[in-house]
Order: C-alpha cells, then sequence, then structure tokens
C-alpha cells in the first residue's frame, strides 16, 4: 500500500527509522514544498531494499548513474549505456561495470557516495515536504551500483553534518525529559565521543538539560544528540515527573519550633484574651497531629 504524508508531521528521520525496521522494499519519493509553484519543485526519488537504501536520484529516467560517470570522465554516455545493455539481468550497473574493469572500488565508492550519502543527507534540511512510498516500484539496477547503506548509518551522517535544525526543532526531545535505553548492553553503531558520553545516561533518571550541565555542552547540542539516539532505535524520551511545590503541612512539620501549647497569665474580667499568635497555631496544628 502506497504511504503519503508531510515531513512537517513526520519528520525524514523517523520516516527512515520506520522503513528500517520493517524492512520495506520501494521508492520513497520527497517533493519539496519550499515554494507554491510547480516550477518551484523538485523530486528526490530514494530507493530501498530490506529497509537498505540501494540508490537516490532527481529524476526517474534511469540515467543518474551514467551521467555520474560522465561527469567524472570515467566513460562517456554511449559507452556507458552500451556496456549496461550487455550487463546481466538485474545486475547492479555499477557492480557490472566493475567486473567489467571499466571502474575499480574506490570509484565505485565514490559513486555511491555522490549519488546517495551526499544528495540524501542534504534532504534532512528541509523545512517541509510531501512524501510518498511505493512498496510497487521496481529497483532500478541502472541506478545502482550495488553498495548499501543502513537508513540508519545515512541518518547519523545527515544529522551530525546538520547545521540549521529549524526543520527538526519541534522533534528534539525536550530539556526537563531523560532518555532510556532500549537495547541491551552497548550500541553497535560507532557512536562519536559525545554520542557515547550522552549514551551514558540513558537511565531515565537525569533531565537532559542536568546531563547537558554535566557533559559542559549546550542544552540544545544535548537535545540534538538525544534525538539522534531515539531515531536510530538506541533510546526513548522519558519525561520527568517534577516535585510538586511543598503542601502547608509539609511546612508546618518542618517548624523547628517544639509542639507544645504555651501557657498566657491569666487576665481581668473584661479584659480580651491575648491574640493568637500564628507560631501557635502552627505549634497547635503539630501538637493535633501528634496526637492522631
Amino acid at each position: 500500500m502506497t504511504v503519503t504524508g508531510y515531513l512537517a508531521d513526520f519528520s525524514l528521520p523517523e520516516l527512515f527509522q520506520l522503513l528500517e525496521q520493517g524492512n520495506k522494499t520501494g521508492l520513497l519519493t520527497i517533493c519539496t514544498l519550499a515554494d507554491t509553484t510547480a516550477v518551484d519543485r523538485y523530486n528526490h526519488h530514494i530507493w530501498l531494499s530490506q529497509g537498505q537504501i540501494v540508490a537516490a536520484g532527481n529524476s526517474l529516467d534511469h540515467q543518474g548513474l551514467m551521467r555520474l560517470i560522465a561527469q567524472r570522465g570515467w566513460m562517456g554516455d554511449r559507452a556507458a549505456s552500451r556496456l549496461a545493455q550487455s550487463c546481466p539481468v538485474n545486475t547492479p550497473l555499477g557492480l557490472c561495470l566493475k567486473n567489467q574493469g571499466v571502474i575499480n572500488v574506490e570509484q565505485l565508492k565514490l559513486l555511491f557516495y555522490t549519488q546517495v550519502m551526499r544528495q540524501v543527507c542534504a534532504l534532512f534540511a528541509l523545512p517541509d515536504g510531501w512524501f510518498q512510498f511505493d512498496p510497487k516500484a521496481p529497483l532500478p539496477v541502472a541506478e545502482m551500483t550495488g553498495l548499501i547503506a543502513t537508513a540508519t548509518d545515512v541518518t547519523l551522517s545527515g544529522l551530525r553534518a546538520l547545521k540549521d535544525w529549524a526543520a527538526l526543532d519541534e522533534k528534539l526531545p525536550a530539556p526537563s525529559s531523560a532518555l532510556v535505553s532500549v537495547v541491551e548492553g552497548k550500541p553497535n553503531l560507532r557512536l562519536n565521543p559525545n554520542e557515547w558520553q550522552v549514551w551514558e545516561f540513558t537511565n531515565g533518571t537525569m533531565a537532559l538539560r542536568d546531563v547537558a550541565q554535566h557533559l559542559n555542552l549546550s542544552v540544545a547540542k544535548t537535545q540534538q544528540i538525544a534525538f539522534r539516539l531515539i531515531v536510530t532505535g538506541l533510546a526513548e524520551e522519558m519525561p520527568l515527573m517534577e516535585a510538586p511545590p511543598p503542601s502547608t503541612f509539609d511546612l508546618l512539620e518542618a517548624d523547628p519550633e517544639p509542639h507544645t501549647i504555651p501557657s498566657y497569665a491569666p487576665v481581668a474580667a473584661g479584659v480580651g484574651a491575648p491574640p493568637v499568635s500564628q507560631s501557635f497555631l502552627q505549634n497547635l496544628v503539630g501538637f493535633l497531629k501528634g496526637k492522631m
């Protein structure tokens, strides 16, 4: 079933997490909404296989990988097209060219980085966009290098490089919330030093603002790191209950004065009783509580 929505409601990191956890195969299309005119809208296509990203491009003509090869000067479009026709069925073009000795392993890695990592990571900064996931779309072997990257790895790379977090600001965990681990033992992901430091506090007992102070990090940066741990499936946000203000009885119980009733000297007839002091009332309440 085709799934559609808006990035303002369901961010790209959250979407990648869902697709990876569901081992989804298909085509994810993202249309930018920076302008209301159709001319200024751009489509970005990301192909996934079993929850892993295998290719990306800005068109559906299946010529993007060959254009990248031509831009690098490794082979002309026509030559690449002829070789593509001779590749075995369902064999990724990049892998076919490597097997024929046209490109080497390092060139293949560079193609994948340029086509997938660079293009997809740039999408995390989109302020909004419309997305559609089509699970019936076939995988484009002519656009595939044969290399793959997990959605989690792409998400980590993209969020680490993100400079402007405005598009994801509302998705960040609250400074008053804590993190709780959802994995057993230590993560298998390659976390950076700051991520490891924040990970050590995924026990649900310390608010993120206190973690930031303890680690000498800004609260905003700590929230961003926490978000990365959340969307990569390592932790969950857990709101902390703030201590309620002390009640009247709590204050009375904290009264350091002894719970005794002060004595007063007799007064002459017609003379009013001495005023009852606030301290007396507090001591009285404490005395009565002690008798109960």
